[in-house]
C-alpha cells in the first residue's frame, strides 16, 4: 500500500490514473437497479419523449411541454439512450461520466492551487463522501448542473486574482454560467453572483490582510475598482460568454414557440421557490441535517475550516467557497420547497474546506482537533448503525410492521424477496474499514487515511447498490414497475390515481396519443375511452373501487391494479 501511495503522490499522472481507477465505481451496476420516482423516471422519460417525438427543442412530459427545466441534460441523456438504448444504465451514464470529468477536475486544480497531495486530498474527499458519490450513480440533473456553477465561479476567482489572463477568465465563467442557466434555469446565475458579492463585501469591509472592519476604507476601495477600465472591460466579456449559450437557445426557442415559454418559465421558477412544491415543504434546518449526515466524512472535516481562519491554505479561494457554502445553504434554506438535492452544491465547497484542513494536517501546521476525531467516530458509528439496521430489518419487516399505521408502506413491505444472508456483512465491512481509517488519523497518517475512508465508503455504497438497493426497489416501486413493464410498446392508455408518477410513460414505453382527452383524467374513468386504459393505485386509494366499468385486477405489494375497457357500440 505503502509503494502505491507513494507512486500516487508523487506523480501527477499516477494520480490521473488513481482518479480514472476509483470513478469506474460510478459505472459498476449503473443499470441493475429501476429508476425511482420522481426526478429519476421524469428526466429519462423527457430524454426518451425526445428520442420517440422527434422533437428536441422543447422539453416534454406525456406528450406535453415541460416548461420547468432547460434543454442541456436532457439532450446528454436522448445522445446517451442513442448509443446505449432506453435503459435505465443509459439515463444514468451521464452522470457517471461527470463523476470521472469531477474527479480528474478536482484532481488537476487542487494540484494547480497548490499540489499533489492537496488535489488528491479534495478528489478522495468528494469521492468517499456518501451523498457526493451517490449522485454520480444517478439520473438527476444536479451534477451536471453543480459541475458548471462551480467552473464559472472558479473563473470568477481567478479574474479578481488578477491572473494573467483576465479577458480569457471572464468569457469562460461567462460560458460556464450560460451552460449552467440552460441545464437547470438562472439559480446557476444567483449563486454566481451572490458568491461574488459575497467575496467583494468581505474584502471592502474585512480586508484579509487586516481582517478589521473599516467602512471608509471600504467605500475607498469600491470607487477605486469600480472606476478601473479592465473591470467593465471583464463584465462585459462575462456578460458576451453567458449571451452567447443562453441566448442562442431562447432564440431558437422563441422563433418555434413564441414568447411564452419565457413567462412560463419564469413563472415556475418564482412558484419553487416561494412555494412547497409536490410536497417538499421541509423545516428551516432541514438542509444543515441533510449535509451534516450525507456528506461524512467530507462534512465533519470541514468545520475548522469552516469557522476558523487559523486554516490558511489558499486563503482566497478558501473564503471563496466558504461564501459559496452559506449562500447555497441560505438560499435553499429560505426556500419553501425543500429536497435533498437542492443543496448539493455545498460539496464541492465543502470538500475543499476538508482538504484543505487535512492538508495542514498532514503537513504538521496544525493538529487534528479533539473534537473532530470524536464526531468522526460518532457519525461513523452512526452510519454504521443506519446500514446495519436496514440490513437487519430487510430481512425481518415483520418487527416493525405492527408499528406502522400506513396501509401502503405496510403492504409494500410485506412484498415477498428473497435476501442470500450475507447483506450484513456490508455493514461489518464498513466499520472495520472506519476504524482503520480512524486509526491512522489518530497516528497522523492523513493520505492513508483518507485513503481509508474512501475507498471504505465507495465500496459500501456499490456493495449497497449491487445486492441492498434492488431489494429495496422491490419493496417501494417493484410491483407497479413491472406491471408498466408488461403494458411496453400496446395501444393502450396506462395512468396513475390517486398519486404523482412518472413510471407509467417510461417503463410502458408510451407513444404519442392523438386523442386530445388523453390526459383528461375524468375522461379516462367516466368517458367514452376509444382504447383500454390501465390504472394503477396505491392499496389505501379506493375511489376506483366505486367506478362500475372499471375492474380491479390485481393486488401486489402496496398497489393495486385496474383495467377499463371502452363500452361496445
Amino acid at each position: 500500500m505503502d509503494q502505491i501511495i507513494s507512486y500516487i503522490s508523487n506523480r501527477r499522472s499516477g494520480g490521473i490514473l488513481c482518479m480514472v481507477f476509483l470513478s469506474a465505481f460510478f459505472f459498476i451496476g449503473l443499470g441493475d437497479v429501476h429508476l425511482f420516482d420522481w426526478d429519476e423516471i421524469n428526466f429519462a422519460e423527457s430524454a426518451r419523449e425526445m428520442l420517440e417525438s422527434g422533437n428536441y427543442s422543447v422539453v416534454q412530459i406525456n406528450y406535453t411541454p415541460f416548461w420547468e427545466k432547460p434543454p442541456l441534460f436532457f439532450w446528454m441523456q436522448a445522445l446517451s439512450m442513442k448509443i446505449f438504448g432506453i435503459n435505465e444504465f443509459a439515463s444514468r451514464f451521464p452522470n457517471a461520466l461527470f463523476g470521472l470529468i469531477y474527479m480528474i477536475t478536482l484532481y488537476i486544480l487542487g494540484s494547480r492551487m497548490k499540489d499533489i497531495n492537496f488535489g488528491i486530498f479534495w478528489s478522495l474527499l468528494f469521492f468517499g463522501s456518501f451523498l457526493p458519490h451517490l449522485y454520480f450513480k444517478s439520473g438527476i440533473i444536479d451534477p451536471v448542473f453543480n459541475y458548471f456553477i462551480f467552473l464559472s465561479i472558479y473563473f470568477a476567482y481567478r479574474v479578481f486574482e488578477n491572473d494573467h489572463n483576465n479577458y480569457k477568465n471572464a468569457i469562460f465563467a461567462g460560458l460556464f454560467s450560460g451552460l449552467s442557466f440552460i441545464t437547470k434555469g438562472p439559480v446557476g446565475l444567483l449563486l454566481l453572483i451572490l458568491t461574488v458579492s459575497f467575496f467583494i463585501i468581505s474584502q471592502v469591509f474585512f480586508p484579509m490582510s487586516t481582517g478589521r472592519f473599516s467602512f471608509q476604507n471600504g467605500i475607498h476601495l469600491i470607487r477605486k475598482h469600480c472606476c478601473q477600465v479592465t473591470v467593465w472591460k471583464e463584465l462585459a466579456l462575462f456578460i458576451l460568454g453567458f449571451t452567447l449559450i443562453v441566448a442562442t437557445w431562447l432564440s431558437a426557442e422563441i422563433y418555434y414557440h413564441g414568447f411564452d415559454i419565457l413567462v412560463k418559465f419564469v413563472y415556475y421558477q418564482i412558484e419553487l421557490f416561494n412555494t412547497p412544491v409536490a410536497g417538499h415543504g421541509q423545516p428551516f434546518y432541514y438542509h444543515f441535517v441533510v449535509v451534516l449526515l450525507g456528506c461524512f466524512p467530507a462534512s465533519v472535516l470541514a468545520i475548522p475550516a469552516l469557522i476558523s481562519g487559523q486554516v490558511r491554505t489558499i486563503p482566497t479561494f478558501r473564503l471563496w467557497m466558504i461564501g459559496l457554502f452559506w449562500v447555497v445553504m441560505t438560499v435553499f434554506s429560505l426556500s419553501t420547497t425543500k429536497i435533498v438535492h437542492y443543496s448539493s452544491m455545498t460539496y464541492l465547497p465543502l470538500t475543499f474546506l476538508a482538504a484543505s484542513y487535512v492538508y495542514e494536517v498532514h503537513l504538521n501546521r496544525t493538529a487534528l482537533k479533539k473534537y473532530v476525531l470524536y464526531l468522526l467516530g460518532l457519525m461513523g458509528f452512526v452510519w454504521f448503525f443506519v446500514l446495519t439496521s436496514i440490513l437487519f430489518l430487510l430481512d425481518r419487516v415483520h418487527l416493525i410492521v405492527p408499528y406502522i399505521r400506513d396501509e401502503f408502506a405496510v403492504q409494500s413491505l410485506l412484498t415477498s424477496v428473497s435476501l442470500t444472508g450475507y447483506e450484513s456483512a456490508i455493514g461489518v465491512f464498513f466499520l472495520v474499514g472506519i476504524i482503520v481509517s480512524f486509526y491512522f488519523f489518530v497516528t497522523k497518517r492523513a493520505l492513508k487515511a483518507l485513503f481509508s475512508a474512501s475507498f471504505t465508503i465507495g465500496a459500501t455504497l456499490l456493495l449497497m447498490s449491487i445486492f441492498v438497493l434492488p431489494i429495496i426497489e422491490k419493496f417501494t416501486q417493484g410491483p407497479a414497475i413491472n406491471f408498466y413493464k408488461s403494458l411496453e410498446n400496446k395501444d393502450v392508455y396506462v395512468e396513475t390515481a390517486g398519486f404523482k408518477s412518472y413510471a407509467q410513460y417510461f417503463y410502458s414505453k408510451t407513444k404519442p396519443q392523438p386523442n386530445p382527452n388523453r390526459k383528461d383524467m375524468n375522461w379516462l374513468l367516466r368517458g367514452e375511452i376509444d382504447k383500454v386504459v390501465y390504472f394503477v393505485t396505491k392499496v389505501n386509494y379506493t375511489d376506483l373501487d366505486t367506478i362500475k366499468d372499471i375492474k380491479k385486477l390485481k393486488t401486489e405489494g402496496g398497489f393495486s391494479f385496474y383495467k377499463r375497457e371502452p363500452r361496445e357500440k
